[in-house]
């Protein structure tokens, strides 16, 4: 007998939500299951400092402090709780769940997934942890755990552990499993699917906005939602904006099952309701991937506003006048913000900024005694001399590396509510099976689909500027325009990496946007990808282009290697340069429409 849909929320995207979400969520409508996802690369980093400090912490805290109404609220609604915050020490959460629990009287059976540290095994490491899969989950589950605490397991683990023990689906269940993947890829980031951080953010009202809900049936398919009444909206576009964020190729890989986002599919399911369908999977891969943060040095920084004329000039004085005390810095790094204009009507606008940030092994050569000298510049420099902030002490900055290990060399362990602790296998590998394509398989055979074909004059054109005479086809009219007249965007952050989604509004957009986006366009409109390694993704289904930036950020966030260092801008940032654009793609003025 098959099973309704389990319907499952999420009530964190990062650590330092929106408090209240947890509340709201099991307050605002039916749930079976509730998730929160607290870990980033950055709060692994921040963990591991808070576990140098207290060898008992290693935990979010926010999240104890949220269960201390929400707890109760969650077992007179009968809502199962997942939750990653055990971070570094999964254990020690689910000890203070238990404590919490007995002090607010609610009887709650609480287990904890472990497994995922492998610190000890990295020389110099401060974290090191395994992403594990949702298989640990989904045995708490099944032990009958009313909260399941993890360390690192993959977001979308959150979601595909649960929806295994609703449904009772096997590890080869592959195309259930990889819908389940996909549909927690889109919680997992909070309110980014419920029109939070969208590009088209002008046309729905997003100042609270809701967090989403899943509806996920027993073959895999879901529909993306929100407890009604809440803000923000959800529709094909902030799902596609989500389903392109911090992925990599095609194939997205997990612990559990790859799913293969070239077979999404999205639909209109009503007000609020975006459906997913048409989702394969494969067989996962043998290793798991391993984050890992170190301590990477000190840096500090200084800012100079440099207002009115000759900025250029007054940036070249600075610099030269503090070139002998940067020598031995290990790195520094000047950076001119031309944010100033001319005949500017306030003096804000009239300032550019210019960044000095210095970074070294020793706190010594980039502390106070640095930024000092920086400011006894004060008098005998530039005129209009004046700093943004007041110098600091020189700071700790992290590094993120990731690397990969065999996946059976990981202790996945269930400890389940009455202590019992279940070792979690890893899948097997694809020849002991009896069904399931090889990762590298090409799918089944699907109905065909229209091809896709630009016109002659886009194939000859490619660059998205005008066809040459000759080429086949009448020119269309274009005009100069913002990429984003077209076409939406979303970019993150993975690790050192950065990845930018592209997605068109309409086929014939789509149709210009794959055959015109090539990757010398992509590194041409976004010059400080010149020089790296950049690779396109084609997402047809979607309308979509995914591109990865290698090495854009560096070390990582917590290095601060760049002035956006997770990469969330550089997708905006393309939609605003300008193309020329054919006339007949762009959307009609606002007013002019049906």
């Amino acid at each position: 007998m098959s099973r309704r849909p389990l319907r499952i929320g999420n009530a964190s995207g990062f650590y330092g939500d929106r408090f209240s979400a947890l509340h709201e969520m099991l307050t605002g409508g039916p749930l079976d299951v509730l998730t929160g996802d607290y870990l980033a690369e950055l709060t692994m980093l921040i963990l591991g400092r808070d576990r140098l400090k207290n060898p008992d912490l290693g935990y979010a805290k926010t999240f104890l402090r949220q269960l201390e109404e929400g707890l109760g609220l969650a077992h007179e609604r009968g809502v199962r709780i997942v939750t990653n915050a055990g971070g570094l020490h999964p254990a020690g959460l689910a000890d203070a769940v238990r404590a919490l629990a007995a002090k607010v009287g609610v009887p709650v059976s609480v287990a904890h997934v472990e497994g995922d540290d492998l610190t000890s095994r990295e020389d110099g490491a401060l974290t090191a942890n395994a992403y594990l899969g949702g298989a640990g989950i989904t045995a708490c589950l099944r032990a009958g755990a009313d909260v399941v605490i993890t360390g690192r397991v993959t977001d979308a683990a959150l979601v595909s552990g649960p929806a295994a023990w609703w449904f009772d689906w096997a590890p080869e269940d592959h195309d259930r499993l990889a819908g389940a993947v996909v549909a927690g890829h889109v919680l997992e980031c909070g309110t980014q699917a419920t029109g939070g951080n969208y590009s088209f953010f002008t046309a729905h009202d997003v100042r609270r906005p809701g967090f989403p809900l899943a509806e996920i049936s027993e073959d895999g398919s879901a529909v993306i939602t929100k407890h009604p009444g809440t803000g923000g909206a959800v529709t094909t576009g902030t799902v596609t904006a989500q389903l392109l964020y911090e992925t990599q190729g095609v194939r997205y890989l997990g612990p559990d099952v790859t799913a293969r986002l070239d077979t999404v599919r999205l639909t209109d399911d009503g007000a609020d309701r975006v459906r997913i369908t048409g989702v394969r999977g494969e067989h996962p891969p043998a290793t798991l991937k391993v984050g890992v943060t170190r301590i990477g040095g000190w840096r500090n920084e200084v800012v100079f506003v440099l207002t009115g004329l000759d900025i250029e000039a007054k940036a070249g004085l600075v610099r030269s006048q503090l070139a002998e005390t940067l020598e031995g810095v290990a790195d520094a790094a000047w950076t001119l913000a031309r944010t100033d204009h001319a005949d500017a009507d306030t003096e804000e606008t009239a300032s550019a900024l210019l960044r000095l940030v210095v970074r070294d092994p020793s706190p010594d050569r980039v502390g106070r005694a640095l930024t000092s000298t920086a400011i006894e510049l004060a008098l005998g420099s530039y005129p209009g001399f004046h700093v943004a902030a007041p110098p600091g002490p020189a700071q700790p900055y992290g590094v993120f590396a990731s690397s990969s290990v065999p996946a059976a060399e990981v202790p996945h362990t269930a400890v389940l509510p009455d202590g019992t602790r279940v070792p979690i296998p890893a899948p097997a590998p694809p020849a002991a099976l009896s069904a399931g394509p090889a990762v590298d398989a090409p799918l089944p055979a699907r109905p065909a689909e229209p091809a896709f074909s630009a016109s002659p004059a886009f194939e000859a054109r490619g660059s998205g500027d005008g066809a040459p005479e000759g080429a086949g086809a009448e020119p269309r009219e274009t005009v100069r325009a913002p990429l984003g007249a077209l076409a939406g965007a979303r970019s993150g952050d993975k690790g050192g990496d950065a990845n930018v989604g592209v997605w068109a509004r309409s086929g014939p957009a789509w149709d210009w946007l794959r055959a015109t986006l090539t990757v010398d366009r992509f590194q041409a409109l976004l010059p400080e990808t010149r020089g790296l390694t950049v690779q396109r993704h084609e997402l047809p289904n979607l309308h979509a282009l995914n591109f990865t930036v290698t090495g854009i950020l560096g070390d990582g966030v917590a290095s601060g290697h760049r002035f956006d260092p997770q990469a969330k801008a550089l997708g905006e940032w393309l939609r605003a340069r300008h193309f020329d654009i054919p006339v007949h793609l762009l959307p009609p003025p606002e007013g002019t429409g049906p």
